[in-house]
């Protein structure tokens, strides 16, 4: 509905608090929101009108009034599957092995990779709120071919089932399951459990006419039961003493790790948090929960459960910058990061510190695995009550990161092959994400069922790695898109500006570590050295530091010369400005 017609609808014009947020009764916010419209009715937003975001190689937006602000409680959903996400991976396995062997010292680039994260996560559903387009969407407007790299990137890293093999095992080894004589050959008991674990996944699908909501339901059930579970063993068997001594330690220098370790330290600093491909996908949840423009662009059902299907709108919308337009923007951004501090960063560091403390103070200077020097080292050590629930809490980790790892990346490659191919060949949205979350399950249970030698660790360790190169280029790409693209009142502000460099900064230098490390040590490339400090490097390690340096440099220049050239365009743009804009 437009403006005109609410105040029409009114009978009175409305301001302040109650054209913004709104009330139980008007705004009742269930699980997704979603409201029709008729897109070819709407007007166009000119392309050359300053107030609208530049079209790129696509269709034009349309104008739209953003929707009024619900709060904070009706809104909580994406972060959480993002932090399921996260749970099995860098706050459960990596970071708690890292910490305990080389000490406090190293817990600091944790905390610097949660802000990194909450930055770029927020970045990207950025897009999303201003126009209802997803973060693929926007990509493909700058070049087909950058979607599409994402995606085969995401599948390099993600499509080795190593969370599932890996919960399976803890499963297995938990409930003390064996090997089974099938048609005369020998199958071991995690394989079946974890072949067991993909079917479930894909049958809960099933359950729900909209896709996105049994997977915020069931997400947000296992990540109560992890973080109880958590906190019950800290409670159990964790040190205050150590955990007092937190701060301190940080100032420390510790024990580097050697650069042999890069891929290890890449991965932990990407799943601190999500990671990769994961994060790319707050656009597509937060688009399917409805904030912001998201609530006019359709969502995916399923395509079997009866209900009619939702138009999923290719080109997106734009909004007038006057009030009440502006407040809401403002609106709409504080609480959606609100939503992602409290419930994704908050999660993160809570549930993380808890497992750290527990594995410096029962596991220090170990050189196990992650998962071994859970099961092997610890459990048996802290009795027979805290070491189930170290079993419990590792299977339910590892199981609710696979789910989120199926969810994201079915959801994410489903939008970028229907937007370069399936919208002209007239596939239908749903059934295309239906029919790759049937194969993607499919691929997981034939990995599992095949008779070849699996270490899931270092299946984790090899996705890990690839998640965090993924980083940088995208950090830089949606940079690009939010500060090229976007009109002076819904662009990032210089704070946001300068955190983003931070982040592609951050995620470039170990990026470049990992490059010259892999060409140096599994290629026999002794040119491409690289060393931490630089200076030391061979000379074709130089040249990938300084192609870095390029590429941070050229993001520098065209973010600042787009944030000066914007300045003053639109009236009252300060009015959408809040905290962090």
């Amino acid at each position: 509905m437009s403006r005109d017609a609410e105040r029409e609808e009114s009978g009175h014009e409305k301001s302040g608090a109650s054209m913004v947020y709104a009330s139980a009764d008007e705004f009742d916010y269930p699980t997704s929101r979603y409201t029709p419209v008729a897109y070819d009715n709407l007007p166009v937003a000119e392309a050359d009108d300053e107030a609208h975001p530049e079209s790129g190689t696509g269709g034009e937006f349309r104008l739209l009034d953003l929707p009024k602000v619900p709060r904070l409680k009706y809104v909580v959903g994406p972060s959480a599957i993002m932090l399921g996400a996260s749970l099995g991976s860098g706050e459960t396995l990596f970071w708690p092995q890292l910490v305990a062997q080389y000490g406090w010292a190293l817990y600091w680039i944790f905390l610097v990779g949660v802000f990194v994260q909450f930055v770029v996560n927020t970045e990207i559903q950025r897009w999303t709120l201003a126009t209802g387009e997803t973060i693929f969407r926007a990509m493909e407007r700058l070049h087909p071919v950058v979607p599409l790299a994402f995606m085969l990137g995401g599948f390099a890293s993600l499509g080795w089932p190593g969370w599932a093999a890996n919960a399976a095992k803890v499963g297995a080894a938990g409930l003390s399951l064996g090997t089974y004589q099938f048609v005369g050959l020998t199958v071991d008991g995690w394989r079946v459990l974890g072949i067991a674990l993909m079917v479930f996944i894909w049958l809960t699908y099933q359950l729900t006419p909209l896709m996105y909501n049994v997977v915020e339901q069931f997400q947000l059930l296992l990540i109560l039961l992890s973080l109880g579970l958590a906190l019950v063993l800290f409670a159990l068997v964790g040190s205050a003493t150590e955990l007092g001594g937190i701060p301190g330690s940080l100032a420390g220098v510790g024990d580097r790790p050697p650069v042999a370790m890069v891929g290890v330290l890449l991965g932990a600093v990407a799943y601190a948090g999500a990671g990769g491909y994961l994060n790319l996908s707050q656009s597509l949840w937060v688009r399917e929960k409805g904030y912001g423009m998201g609530r006019y662009q359709g969502r995916i059902k399923n395509p079997f459960a009866g209900d009619e299907p939702e138009t999923v709108h290719e080109d997106g919308f734009s909004f007038v910058p006057e009030s009440p337009n502006l407040e809401r923007w403002r609106a709409w951004w504080s609480v959606t990061q609100l939503e992602h501090l409290l419930t994704f960063a908050v999660g993160l560091v809570v549930v993380t510190t808890a497992m750290v403390t527990i594995a410096v103070t029962h596991a220090p200077g170990t050189a196990m695995s992650a998962v071994d020097m859970w099961l092997v080292g610890i459990a048996p050590a802290v009795g027979p009550i805290a070491g189930r629930l170290i079993y419990v809490t590792l299977f339910l980790a590892l199981f609710t990161t696979e789910y989120a790892i199926i969810e994201s990346f079915v959801r994410n490659s489903s939008d970028v092959i229907y937007e370069l191919y399936g919208r002209d060949a007239g596939w239908g949205l749903s059934q295309l994400f239906w029919g790759l979350l049937t194969v993607f399950c499919g691929w997981g249970v034939l990995i599992l069922a095949l008779p070849i030698d699996l270490d899931p660790f270092n299946l984790l360790v090899l996705g890990a790695a690839s998640s965090g190169l993924m980083m940088w280029p995208y950090i830089v790409v949606v940079q690009l898109l939010n500060a090229l693209r976007l009109p002076e009142h819904t662009m990032p502000g210089w704070g946001r500006v300068v955190s983003m460099w931070f982040a592609a900064a951050f995620f470039g230098y170990f990026s470049v570590l990992l490059v010259g490390t892999v060409l140096q040590s599994r290629l026999g490339l002794a040119s491409f050295a690289v060393t931490a400090d630089v200076v030391g490097s061979g000379l074709a390690g130089l040249g990938l530091w300084l192609a870095y340096g390029a590429v941070q440099a050229y993001v520098m220049y065209r973010v600042t010369t787009a944030k000066l050239a914007s300045r003053g365009t639109v009236d009252g743009a300060d009015a959408g400005r809040g905290l962090f804009s």
